[in-house]
């Protein structure tokens, strides 16, 4: 049987009450939690004791922690940065997006742990993606195709971030390069031009290898788009 769909934002929030604790200060309370111990140390227990407040006034808000998760997950959209369409390319604004929601899930890891379990029907969101929308119909997408591009651009940010979030999980720091391709070379003997190769062209800095990574597949990603536009499409802004 198909699990009923519920959420947070299907019922209106509840008028504050006397004690002054308001709903936009238990999101702001449990951002500033899950940034500092992530994910899985989050509790209503530690919220009220950061809030100095009784479970009874944080659950007069939110009725358990996926709410909570819910809200947090939307005051994260709304740092995720999406120039308005009109007056810039769409290509301009899919990569504003994709680079302000890699940085973002980079400098609040436990998003990657919301994305795709928790839904994403608040107010942020909802703000945000509807820009995407505007911005393919600028380019010239219609119908289902409008959805599958802005997915398609999605699916490559959360491809390229999520490995790293584990990375980082994992115990953090990157591989010492000297000491790698010492292992390398060995392990590898039997493959002197890919080795060359692989030393002649990577960047010795790790962060710096995946930004370029990143770069090259975002390119690539926005240029296959590109190519699926009619024939005379342009990637500039509409005159005003």
């Amino acid at each position: 049987m198909a699990k009923e769909f519920s959420s947070v934002w299907t019922r209106p929030p509840r008028r504050p009450r006397s004690t002054g604790l308001g709903r936009e200060q238990i999101v702001a309370a449990a951002v500033e939690l899950l940034d500092a111990e992530g994910l899985e140390a989050l509790s209503m227990r530690k919220l009220g004791v950061k809030l100095n407040a009784g479970a009874t006034s944080i659950y007069w808000y939110v009725a358990n922690k996926e709410e909570l998760l819910e809200l947090a997950l939307d005051e994260f959209w709304g740092l995720v940065e999406v120039p308005e369409p009109e007056g810039e390319s769409w290509r301009t604004v899919l990569t504003t997006f994709a680079y302000s929601l890699r940085a973002g899930m980079l400098e609040h890891p436990w998003v990657g742990g919301l994305v795709g379990r928790m839904p994403m029907v608040g107010p942020q969101a909802f703000e945000r993606s509807d820009r995407l929308r505007r911005a393919f119909v600028q380019a010239g997408f219609a119908g289902l195709d409008i959805y599958l591009a802005s997915s398609t651009v999605m699916g490559y940010v959360l491809g390229q971030v999520l490995p790293e979030l584990s990375l980082m999980r994992a115990g953090g720091g990157d591989w010492d390069y000297e000491g790698a391709m010492a292992v390398m070379e060995d392990l590898a003997a039997g493959y002197p031009e890919l080795l060359a190769d692989y030393k002649r062209a990577m960047p010795t800095d790790p962060a710096a290898a995946r930004a370029v990574a990143y770069d090259f597949g975002l390119l690539c990603v926005l240029d296959g788009l590109e190519a699926r536009l009619p024939t005379g499409r342009s990637a500039q802004p509409r005159p005003s």
